[in-house]
């Protein structure tokens, strides 16, 4: 059986995107996520959760603040859906909090997310796939080996320049997505 994952960034992605989602008060799943993520667990797919989170370096919101949202997250996605595993990169080249002020090999468009889960769940990159909806998500996805990238939401007109070495797929949402790939 090959160890496969789908990747998803979640703002934008799983959730409505006011920019810095950071509090479990400005949270809200985006439609069909929950019946997305199930069809692509009942096809065979680990789900893990791959998030660049510069409100934290930004000093918006706090770790504790994000791992709360986190719960309350996994709580409303349900067994079905919840996500295998989360990560996350709290990190900003000019954060304003300065124990996170860092160039790291986590913060999209670099892979360190994406290598982390390889090695912790045995991933057959090839096999996975990565849903995001900026081009940063899928150049991380791609630089890890990730076999299928997509791009999802409303970015598509300034994200195109931006991934146009890249082979990748359009869809509206995730939900659409998992509709066209699991046939749910």
């Amino acid at each position: 059986m090959v160890n496969k994952a789908v990747f998803c960034d979640r703002d934008g992605v799983i959730n409505v995107d006011y920019g810095y989602v950071g509090k479990v008060e400005d949270f809200m799943l985006l439609r069909g996520v929950k019946e997305g993520l199930a069809a692509f667990r009942k096809s065979g797919y680990r789900l893990i959760l791959t998030t660049n989170q510069s409100g934290i370096a930004r000093g918006m919101y706090t770790e504790a603040d994000f791992m709360e949202l986190t719960a309350h997250m996994q709580e409303l996605l349900g067994p079905g859906a919840h996500f295998d595993a989360v990560y996350f990169c709290p990190h900003h080249p000019e954060a304003t909090v300065a124990k996170y002020r860092e160039d790291c090999d986590c913060r999209k468009p670099k892979p360190g997310m994406f290598l982390n889960a390889e090695r912790d769940f045995n991933l057959d990159m090839s096999a996975c796939l990565c849903i995001g909806d900026h081009a940063s998500d899928l150049l991380a996805a791609k630089n890890a080996g990730v076999g299928r990238l997509i791009l999802v939401g409303d970015h598509l007109k300034e994200e195109r320049e931006k991934l146009s070495a890249l082979t990748f797929a359009y869809y509206p949402d995730l939900r659409a997505c998992a509709r066209t790939l699991t046939g749910f």
